[in-house]
């Protein structure tokens, strides 16, 4: 069998349920008939985003392994493989949900927005999987920026890298958030209507979420 990672995703068992996925001596697993009905291919999931994999010959009851060698080419390895990903990308498409922010209070803000808002996080950027955008469904602006960055880019005298949050403000209230201990110019913004908190705690996600509602409202 071979490992297969959904990279900055997370699986949700019951999507997995409702994909077609059964529980077996603790784990949930899928089989399904591929390459004409000549092959059948199990997965099993592991952990909350890898699966094992495994591609058996039914005629002879060995496992297949070629559609995971790259060098292997012919028209029949490679209807297999195109099988193979068709399979994997409908079950990231259908049973996962991006996992890309890991702080409590990141956490916090998404499930409060989702509630509030019903809004996802966009990962608008392919060189930037890590950064994502809230923005309203009326008008298509965005009122929030999830991002990572390092803690020396924001003017600390540190390397860590910390998620933070881009909120909007009036222009004319900036200069009065902006302290550059709590609150810090808006990171890839315009400095004159955003500015940006880290989720560490320096600010209560309370606060954080008055503040969010205020920035959905500007970006009407």
């Amino acid at each position: 069998m071979a490992e297969y990672q959904f990279l900055r995703r997370k699986i949700i068992p019951d999507k997995l349920i409702s994909y077609g996925f059964t529980e077996s001596n603790g784990l949930l697993e899928y089989k399904t008939p591929i390459a004409e009905n000549q092959f059948e291919l199990k997965l099993v999931v592991l952990n909350e985003n890898t699966i094992n994999t495994k591609v058996t010959d039914l005629s002879s009851n060995d496992e297949f392994i070629l559609h995971l060698v790259p060098d292997a080419t012919g028209s029949f390895i490679g209807g297999i493989k195109a099988e193979y990903e068709r399979i994997l990308q409908s079950i990231q498409d259908r049973c996962t949900e991006a996992d890309v922010f890991k702080s409590r209070q990141a956490n916090e803000l998404i499930q409060y927005v989702r509630n509030t808002y019903t809004d996802e996080l966009e990962y608008l950027w392919q060189k930037f999987p890590d950064n994502a955008v809230w923005r309203r469904k009326d008008n298509q602006k965005w009122y929030a920026a999830v991002l990572t960055v390092s803690r020396r880019k924001l003017g600390l005298d540190s390397d860590e890298v910390v998620e933070i949050i881009d909120l909007r403000a009036d222009k004319e209230e900036i200069p009065d958030i902006v302290d550059n201990i709590r609150f810090f110019p808006g990171w890839h913004m315009n400095k004159k209507s955003w500015y940006t908190i880290i989720l560490d705690d320096s600010v209560s996600t309370n606060e954080i979420i008055g503040r969010l509602n205020t920035s959905y409202n500007l970006a009407k």
